[in-house]
């Protein structure tokens, strides 16, 4: 059974960066792209960033392009976010997911999620 699991997360002045990472397990872990939504209170959760297997594309939210990157390790079954210029705007929990099928910017699509991590930029 494959396994998400992020961390990372925290509390962070407004301009401030964070690194979140997501670590896959699960001996049917295959070659997904995988990426990272956001879901602040009471709103939907919105697509941040997704990246292909081999890294070659990745993609970006506009609120988020300039500022944030997404790295991965695939060798150590990793994936990251590397945050920087945060704003409180940018509050929210964090998922890590792999496994899309269908339009890749819709949390529908994606098949594998992990449980979130909870990244607050204060003002």
């Amino acid at each position: 059974q494959v396994q998400l699991v992020e961390s990372g997360g925290g509390l962070v002045r407004a301009g401030g960066s964070l690194r979140l990472s997501c670590a896959a397990s699960g001996q049917t872990f295959g070659k997904y792209p995988w990426g990272w939504f956001r879901q602040a209170p009471g709103k939907g959760r919105d697509f941040v960033a997704a990246i292909t297997w081999s890294g070659r594309d990745t993609f970006y939210a506009d609120s988020v392009k300039g500022r944030f990157t997404i790295p991965s390790d695939t060798a150590k079954n990793m994936l990251y976010l590397q945050m920087t210029s945060l704003k409180p705007e940018d509050t929210a929990v964090y998922f890590c997911a792999a496994d899309p099928d269908g339009n890749w910017r819709s949390a529908d699509a994606w098949d594998l999620w992990g449980q979130g991590t909870q990244v607050t930029v204060s003002s």
